[in-house]
């Protein structure tokens, strides 16, 4: 579990890029700055960690992007304190970045080969998510709601109705939905059944499957 100077400075030249793609959220990019993702990574894409790419991390799931945290963690305006429910915790990184944020973090993981590995690899490296769970993502967290906001970390082909009604009024949805392609979508609650719709263009995701595994 080692972090270098090299990973850091590795680091560093991440953050340039992502600052450069757009970017400008001061706290998000500390938190990429801080993270060694190489640790989320296997061993043999140690070379590739700090690229501004999604990497595969077993059962069929990959390592997000970097751009793609960071423009999710950018669009949900995370406060110290706010409660957020990550839907697909992965290997863990976007956690990572939400706890970094000063969020309280609920995550669902429905790959169970994925949430024990990731359970017990987070606390290592200091990140204590409120929650993980071992559960379907597309019917959310009913007893831990309200949110004040959502993250979809996979392609979802529709938006799943239990994570709009599971936000706060003012709590804010951000999803990739679509088939091949995703469109990335925040969904702003504004009423018990008023919502604000907003897209952001094109992300590629893999997709977000229903029950768990």
């Amino acid at each position: 579990m080692k972090d270098t100077f090299k990973h850091q400075g590795l680091r560093q030249q991440l953050v340039n890029i992502l600052k450069n793609k757009g970017i400008t959220d001061a706290n998000v990019l500390k938190a990429i700055g801080k993270i060694p993702r190489h640790l989320f990574m296997d061993s043999s894409f140690l070379d590739h960690a700090y690229q501004d790419k999604a990497f595969p991390i077993g059962a069929d799931q990959t390592i997000s992007q970097p751009y793609t945290v960071a423009f999710q963690s950018e669009l949900l305006k995370i406060k110290s304190g706010d409660k957020i429910l990550e839907i697909g915790t992965g290997s863990g990184y976007q956690t990572a970045v939400l706890c970094e944020l000063g969020a309280k973090v609920y995550s669902i993981e429905r790959q169970n080969e994925l949430f024990k590995k990731t359970s017990k690899f987070l606390p290592k490296l200091g990140y204590r998510a409120k929650k993980l769970v071992f559960g379907d993502g597309y019917i959310g967290l009913e007893e831990e709601a309200p949110f004040d906001g959502v993250i979809v970390t996979a392609g979802a082909p529709f938006v799943p109705k239990p994570l709009l009604s599971q936000l706060k009024i003012g709590g804010k949805l951000v999803i990739p939905v679509g088939h091949d392609v995703q469109v990335m979508t925040m969904f702003t609650r504004k009423g018990q059944k008023e919502f604000e719709q907003e897209e952001f263009g094109e992300f590629r995701f893999v997709p977000l499957l229903e029950d768990k595994n």
